[in-house]
Order: C-alpha cells, then sequence, then structure tokens
C-alpha cells in the first residue's frame, strides 16, 4: 500500500482537476458546434428549400455552419462543423482552405455535404483528411433557383450545398481544402 503524502495527495489532485476541466472545454466546444449545426440546417431549408429532399435521402451529411475566407492575394479558410448520421452527430470536422490568386475580401459560408449512399460516406469516414474532387467526386449546387432535385435526379453519391454567404469576396483564384476529422 502507498503511503500518501500531502505533496502527492496535491500533486494527485491538481493533475485530475487539469484533466477535468481540459475535457469540459471540449465539451463546451462540441455543444457549441452542435446548435450551430441545428441553426446551419434551419437556416439552409429556409433558404434552398428543395434540399429537404436531401436530408430525407441522405445517408449522412457533413454540416459546416460558418467557413470564414479571407484573401489579399493569398487567401484562407478555416470551418468547423460535425458530420451527422440520421439526426446524431458521429464525429466533428475542420476544414482548412488555402487560395492564391487575384482576390480581396473577407466572407463566411455555410456548406452541407451530403452523402447519398453507405459506399460514399464510408469512403469520407475511412480518411484522416479528404478533399473535395481529389478523393471523392461531388455535384456543387451554389445556385438555388437554378436546382431542383427529388428521388427521380438524385443520382450522384455526394453533394455539397453553399448558402448563407455574408461578407464580399471577390476575384479568381485557385483553392484547395481539407476536411480532417478532429476530437471534440
Amino acid at each position: 500500500m502507498a503511503n500518501w503524502t500531502r505533496r502527492g495527495f496535491i500533486a494527485t489532485a491538481g493533475a485530475s482537476l487539469t484533466t477535468a476541466c481540459a475535457g469540459g472545454t471540449e465539451s463546451r466546444k462540441r455543444f457549441k458546434i452542435d446548435a450551430n449545426v441545428d441553426s446551419a440546417l434551419t437556416q439552409m431549408e429556409t433558404e434552398v428549400p428543395f434540399t429537404t429532399s436531401l436530408l430525407n435521402a441522405a445517408a449522412g451529411m457533413l454540416v459546416m455552419p460558418k467557413i470564414t475566407k479571407g484573401g489579399l492575394i493569398f487567401g484562407g479558410a478555416y470551418g468547423e462543423g460535425s458530420l451527422l448520421v440520421g439526426s446524431a452527430p458521429v464525429d466533428y470536422y475542420s476544414i482548412v482552405a488555402g487560395s492564391w490568386g487575384l482576390q480581396i475580401g473577407v466572407q463566411q459560408i455555410a456548406q452541407v455535404i451530403f452523402f447519398m449512399d453507405e459506399h460514399s460516406l464510408s469512403k469520407f469516414r475511412a480518411k484522416p483528411g479528404w478533399t473535395l474532387g481529389a478523393d471523392l467526386e461531388y455535384t456543387l449546387i451554389d445556385n438555388a433557383n437554378a436546382a431542383g432535385l427529388d428521388s427521380n435526379t438524385v443520382r450522384d453519391g455526394v453533394y455539397s450545398v453553399v448558402f448563407g454567404q455574408a461578407g464580399v469576396l471577390v476575384g479568381v483564384s485557385l483553392e484547395g481544402s481539407k476536411y480532417t476529422r478532429v476530437i471534440r
């Protein structure tokens, strides 16, 4: 049996308290992401009504409620969100993007990536980092007036919907984005 000294007890208690506080910080981030995801889905259904059919048919969806982009020749973007299967968050992801070209400004957008079948969802979850276009082909829907999807027209495995644009980012650039699983 170990003999506890006052110094040993204080060190153990301090380490336990630090660990407990660190876990709480991550929990708060997770709850904040979950709340932002719920708000983004409500906003998407209001602004882009045809997405209701995608919501109902998807095997899973990656919701990035706020991606902040900025650039002056060189640019970057960052955001965090969660992967939902059914309506439950199963993993948390970040997006990091870099760009180069004629660009200036700051903009925030929301993005939802719909995985329409189990194969596409499994392929996404199997990789530690994922890039749209390079790792999985997708269809970008960024014009709500031109799009109309139903069970007869959904043919691709992955759809990306961008909405809720705020701010102005003007220019032409080359961009690369990477989605990475994070612990929250």
